[in-house]
């Protein structure tokens, strides 16, 4: 599963934020988490509190766990350092 089709959504609200990653060619697939506690013996791939999928992928549970993985470790590296400009540039993201 390729990292690069998922997008993450963050939203201020009153009582904090809320995070979303949205698979792009297949926008049907969302997650909605919050970061997880990142320390020893924690791994840090944050909370997941809703998944949204259609209802026709009821049962394929192969699919939901490899979009799952995926997004988790697109969520955790959505935080990480930022790319400067100039480097998104030259890679065309």
């Amino acid at each position: 599963m390729d990292e690069n089709h998922f997008m993450r959504i963050e939203r201020e609200e009153r009582g904090g934020s809320r995070h979303y990653v949205v698979h792009t060619h297949d926008p049907r697939f969302g997650m909605e988490l919050t970061p997880g506690p990142v320390g020893p013996g924690q791994d840090g791939h944050g909370v997941i509190r809703r998944v949204c999928v259609p209802n026709s992928w009821a049962g394929d549970y192969g699919q939901y766990a490899k979009l799952m993985t995926a997004a988790q470790d697109f969520f955790v590296r959505s935080f990480a350092e930022p790319v400067p400009k100039a480097e998104t540039r030259r890679l065309a993201l």
